[in-house]
């Protein structure tokens, strides 16, 4: 075969022309697939074809918690970050039911009762006029009858009205106020009445807002908590200031109630309803979990605890005991834990995004 000869006269001269054929399609289709596995690979980041090739099982289940395993490279590329949990006494608080009351009521009566103060200084004006009007009538006709006996007469009727017309203001102000201190108890009440400053703040909607925080049916805190909060969209802390003992209950709840204030430059509005957490007095055991390390997952709070160099256990927890600054006092866990703090999030999307498998020790 001379050079100038093309390659494929001399494979159809030493071989039949259908094997021949079969042989050039057959190594036409390798270089196509190696050239396009090249390219697919080109394309790709180092480490997802590190992950391609490795492709490890993360995810186990173990004594029925799942298990995450982790090299020390993948936590540092995670920004896996860790806190010691330490178990002490922390104060108890107690989870109630706040509503945000609107200030109309109030209002009403505030200017119901300031209405009947004004009608009393008329009615006193009034009597004090007729009185003595009917006194120098008397001193008038004693002399020599210097007046006639029907003018003496209407004088006296005057004075016997306006006292009666001051005898029903005063008792109209007095049914007010004990209405007030009935529906808003004694402290409130007497503001209202008084016209107090924490009356005025309340009805001119400056800087406060009424709250009633209704207890679950059976507790009680003695005395009334004042270092207090309402929890808004899971984490926001708002402080309530305590008012005195409400003098009637919610009647969807039927719990010893209360009033607090809050700061009308809160995320708070009249109408609305809050969880509220008292201190009970009491102490309760447990390890302060920061928020930073709780993920939800269909309505249950979860950390991540580290079980060992390379693994993470998913713990169920319960948020009913807030921490006096952050996070949850949380009972039952092993003192001197590690959970994450930083990074549970990405645990928990990498708890659903594989199926689990389950462990040698599975339950």
């Amino acid at each position: 075969m001379s050079d100038g000869q093309p390659r494929s006269t001399a494979l159809r001269r030493f071989l039949p022309i259908p094997l021949a054929a079969a042989v050039i399609l057959g190594a036409a289709g390798a270089l196509l697939r190696s050239y396009a596995a090249g390219a697919d690979q080109s394309g790709r980041d180092p480490d997802e074809q590190e992950q391609a090739v490795k492709a490890p099982q993360r995810v186990s289940v173990e004594h029925g918690e799942t298990v995450i395993t982790l090299d020390a490279d993948s936590q540092r590329r995670s920004g896996i970050e860790l806190a010691t949990l330490h178990n002490a006494a922390h104060p108890e608080r107690l989870r109630a039911y706040a509503t945000v009351l609107d200030s109309q009521p109030l209002t009403e009566l505030r200017a119901r009762y300031a209405d009947a103060e004004g009608r009393l200084r008329t009615a006193q004006a009034k009597l004090a006029a007729s009185k003595a009007a009917f006194e120098r009538a008397r001193t008038l006709y004693a002399d020599h009858e210097n007046i006639s006996a029907a003018r003496l007469q209407e004088a006296e009727a005057n004075y016997h009205v306006d006292q009666a017309s001051l005898a029903a203001t005063q008792s109209r102000l007095r049914m007010l106020s004990a209405g007030a201190q009935q529906a808003w108890g004694p402290v409130l009440g007497r503001a209202l009445t008084d016209a107090g400053p924490l009356a005025a703040r309340l009805v001119e909607r400056r800087d406060l807002l009424l709250l009633q925080v209704t207890l679950p049916p059976g507790r009680s805190i003695v005395p009334p908590a004042h270092d207090a909060f309402v929890r808004l969209d899971g984490e926001t802390r708002v402080p309530i200031a305590l008012v005195s003992v409400a003098p009637r209950t919610d009647p969807h709840i039927q719990g010893a109630s209360f009033f607090y204030t809050a700061s009308a430059r809160s995320a708070l509005l009249a109408g609305m309803s809050a969880l509220a957490y008292l201190p009970s007095g009491k102490s309760v055991e447990g390890a302060i979990v920061p928020d930073a390390a709780i993920v939800w997952a269909q309505g249950q709070a979860s950390i991540y605890l580290r079980t060992g160099a390379q693994t993470f256990a998913r713990h169920a927890i319960s948020t009913a005991v807030p921490a006096p600054g952050r996070g949850y006092v949380v009972q039952g866990l092993p003192d001197g834990a590690q959970v994450v703090v930083q990074g549970a999030q990405m645990l928990l999307s990498e708890t659903y995004r594989a199926p689990a498998q389950g462990g040698g020790d599975q339950d």
